[in-house]
């Protein structure tokens, strides 16, 4: 079931991010452009946890999983929602900040030994394995950008006067928050498979509020997220 659902969630994450990318080469709006490289990296870490769960896992593999699935991705979505509601100049300083903060974060991940040796066959929880820095900026980062993403889908959707719009922002909210909701699931199944069901159910619903709002007649000044 974990291998399964992880090939699915990277899947449907690389056709997003391969929707969003090609509207932004069309109009060259840098809130497609962030949410490009977010989804790109969500087929990555759903990718990884895929490779982590057929083949065993690796440091390399859990590192990689870790730095995209837990670090990284939802910083830049939330990225271009700043974009998107707070405009060019908002957007560049934010950019300009979570750019940094990729790179620190890449350079922890690559430096921080693990401090325990990984289950082969089962998903690790970081507060196993890592020291404190990784989980802080998996923490800040997560936990932020999680909060900027659902903001930002509640503003649009009470600023939205169109039916199909406002179910567009409800499912990319509802998306997220599953996303975050692997916790909790955990609770009910193994961490892993926690994991694969909160990756493929909350892109799924997250590509569906952006297939509804791409489907939607146009309107001024109006999108999802």
């Amino acid at each position: 079931m974990e291998v399964a659902s992880a090939a699915i969630a990277t899947l449907v994450g690389l056709i997003f991010a391969m929707s969003t990318f090609e509207r932004w080469l069309a109009k060259r709006r840098r809130h497609e452009l962030a949410w490009s490289i977010s989804l790109s990296m969500f087929a990555i870490a759903a990718f990884a946890l895929a490779l982590g769960a057929q083949m065993g896992w690796s440091p390399v593999v859990f590192k990689t999983f870790y730095l995209f699935g837990a670090i990284l991705n939802v910083p830049f979505l939330a990225l271009g929602t700043v974009y998107l509601h707070f405009g060019k100049r908002t957007g560049d300083k934010v950019a300009a900040t979570v750019v940094i903060m990729s790179f620190l974060a890449l350079g922890i991940m690559i430096a921080t030994p693990l401090t325990h040796q990984l289950p082969v066959h089962q998903l690790a929880q970081g507060s196993k394995v890592f020291g404190p820095l990784p989980r802080i900026f998996a923490g800040v980062g997560s936990g932020l950008g999680a909060t900027v993403v659902f903001v930002g889908a509640v503003l649009s959707f009470l600023r939205t006067n169109t039916r199909r719009f406002r179910i567009s922002n409800a499912l990319i909210a509802i998306g997220t928050a599953i996303t975050g909701a692997s916790g909790l699931l955990n609770s009910v199944f193994g961490a892993m498979t926690a994991f694969a069901v909160t990756l493929v159910i909350g892109i799924v619903v997250i590509y569906l509020g952006f297939v509804a709002a791409t489907t939607a007649a146009p309107q001024p000044k109006v999108s999802a997220v």
